[in-house]
């Protein structure tokens, strides 16, 4: 099972422009469909809607990929 995260928790996670830092806006317990791609989710296995801090932008990862911070 992957790390779990709740909406509110300010995250890290890797990005091809290098690390980004931001908080989680939504947890999907379900599939979702999301900028073109089906995401697949589940109880035991999130996705999290994240809002980057520096430029607001909306990315969606899975536990695994994200650690979290203090702020």
């Amino acid at each position: 099972m992957a790390d779990q995260f709740a909406v509110g928790d300010h995250v890290r996670w890797n990005s091809e422009a290098g690390y980004v830092e931001g908080t989680i806006i939504k947890k999907h317990t379900e599939d979702v469909a999301y900028k073109g791609h089906m995401h697949r989710c589940s109880e035991r296995d999130p996705q999290y809607e994240i809002k980057s801090d520096k430029t607001d932008h909306i990315a969606m990862h899975k536990g695994g990929a994200l650690a979290k911070t203090q702020r």
